[in-house]
Order: C-alpha cells, then structure tokens, then sequence
C-alpha cells in the first residue's frame, strides 16, 4: 500500500483548496474566504487527517472535501481571532478586517464555519456521516471554550498551570486529534484505534504549543519566523509566566508584578529582566522537561494504533519534524 509524505499530501490538499469555487454572488463574502485560504500555512491539519487514513487505506483522495472542511474550519477561527485580538497581520498579509472592515469579516468567517461544515458533510459515507459530524462539532464547540477561557485569563491576576493545560487543550490541541481522530475513522479503522489516534493529537499539540511558549523567549528569530519576546512584552498568561509566578520567591514575584503592571518601560529592559528571572527559576528546562513528557506520552499512545510499525513511520518523521524546531 502506498504511503503518501506529508510533501504530497500537502500539495494534494493545496491543490483541491485553491481549486474551490468561489466564484458566485456577492464578491465582497467570498473574495475574503478566497484570500484566507489562500494566505498558505502549512496545512498542518488537513495533512494529518489524511495520514491518519493512510495508515489504513491509500485512496487519500476521497476524502480531500474533509480535509477542506478542517482547514478551513481553522482559517475561520484566525479570522475571528485576529478580528477579537485587533491584529494587523496575518502571515506576513493585511488580516481580513483590516484589507476590508469589521462586519465584512464576521460574515465571512460565518460564511467559513459553514462551508467547512458542508465540505465535511460533502462525499462522506453515510455509514459514517453521524460519527464524522459529531467529532467535528465537538471539536468545533471546543476550539470555542477555549478561546473563551483565554479571553478571560487576560483579565484575571492568577491562572493555575493546570488552567492554562486545559485552555491550550482546547483551543489547540482538538482540532489535531479530531483531525487525527476524523481519518482514522473515514478509513473504517476500529473505535480503539481512532481514540488512541486522537488522544496522540492531544498530547502533541499540548507540547507543541508548549514548545511555542519555550520558543518565543529562547528561540532563534531567524529559524522561529517572529521576534522573541513577544509574549513577555505583551504579558501573555504563557506556561513560562505562569510557572514563574507560582515557582518565584518574594523580591522574583515582586519585579515579575512590577513588569506586568508597568505602563511604560523599555521593550528590551523588559524581556532581559523577566529572562532573567525564568532563567534563575530554571523554567527553561521546567517547559522543556514538560514537552518531552508530552511528547513521549503522544508516541506511547501512537505505539497502541494497530497497524504495522513501518506504517506509522511518516506520521512518526512528519511529527518529530514538528518538534525539532529550533532552540
């Protein structure tokens, strides 16, 4: 059975994406879908979903209006994102409120969350419609509680690391193990294996974002695609600031509130002193030790899907290709 690289598949989903007819009435709704979907990304998502049904099956093809509907899915919760964030760029481009205006871009992200519905609905097999439709729903109904909980962590003074576990569960790591989760089962595997599948895109999106937090006070600017210091400066509820504020002692507590609560400070004074402190508190290799906890675990549970070993290897190399991003 042939077993696709993540290289072809990406190309297969970027080409059934960009072949998606957008063409009706009226423009000013679906010229902003068009320009979403195309801005590029890794279509990690979709990507993943057909490699789970290639463990299985390697007709891959059937089931690219899925992949669509998760991709797209994810591209409408960015597009609400940036508009709830009131940022200016996405991946290098204008976002969608920005190039047209507020409404224009709640309409087209409604417009999105339905399509990505169609598209999932849209060739799949009866037998397995209901099953389908309901990860998705899950998955979709999910990405929202988390996305709520961290609205609101940006306003409280204390958030627990287990909080902040359970937020970027739900905001990050669902929609990977549904997509994980929703291949395995178009492909017919068993229930035990499409579980074991999602409960590997759980553990890996949770190190995955993790690895995000580590990256974006330690990373090389270069290699990680955005300034460092980012979450530092703008006071995000991180792992890394959170394990900082539970773990410092009275005079680290203080200068990190000190920096969190100033109004007015120097960008690279601020990121050398809360540096400073993660470095004294050793949170480096706390985050770091947490990644490869998750990480081992991911590979343990992908270790139970029962197909030969040689056929996971990809999804295996694919995933560690992830992770190794540099730090």
């Amino acid at each position: 059975m042939k077993q696709f690289s993540h290289k072809e598949l990406q190309e297969q989903i970027q080409s059934y994406i960009k072949a998606l007819p957008y063409s009706h009435e009226p423009k000013g709704l679906y010229d902003p879908v068009e320009y979403v979907l195309g801005l590029g990304g890794k279509r990690l998502r979709p990507v993943l979903m057909m490699m789970a049904y290639n463990l299985y099956r390697e007709d891959v093809e059937k089931i690219l209006s899925q992949a669509a509907g998760m991709e797209t899915y994810h591209n409408f919760t960015l597009l609400h994102d940036d508009l709830m964030d009131h940022a200016d760029m996405r991946r290098g481009k204008p976002t969608v409120h920005r190039k047209w205006d507020e409404n224009t871009a709640i309409l087209s992200g409604d417009a999105m969350l339905i399509l990505s519905s169609q598209f999932m609905a849209q060739g799949c097999p009866t037998d397995k419609l209901p099953e389908v439709l309901r990860i998705f729903g899950q998955a979709a109904l999910e990405i929202c509680d988390g996305q709520q909980w961290d609205m609101e962590f940006e306003h409280r003074k204390e958030v627990s690391v287990n909080e902040y576990m359970e937020m970027i569960r739900l905001k990050t790591s669902v929609l990977l193990g549904a997509s994980l989760q929703l291949g395995a089962v178009l492909a017919g595997a068993s229930a035990s294996d499409a579980q074991a599948l999602y409960d590997f895109g759980i553990r890996i999106g949770l190190a995955f974002q993790l690895q995000d937090d580590l990256l974006d006070v330690y990373g090389d600017p270069a290699v990680f695609g955005k300034n460092i210091g980012g979450d530092i400066l703008s006071n995000k509820k991180t792992f890394m600031l959170i394990s900082a504020l539970e773990k410092a002692n009275e005079a680290q507590h203080a200068e990190l509130q000190k920096w969190i609560t100033a109004e007015v400070f120097d960008p690279a004074g601020k990121i050398a002193a809360v540096t400073r402190i993660y470095n004294e508190l050793d949170i480096r290799a706390l985050c770091r030790n947490q990644i490869d906890r998750l990480y081992d675990e991911g590979l343990s549970l992908l270790s139970q899907v029962g197909v030969e070993p040689s056929r996971k290897e990809i999804l295996i190399a694919f995933v560690h290709s992830l992770m190794n991003r540099n730090l």
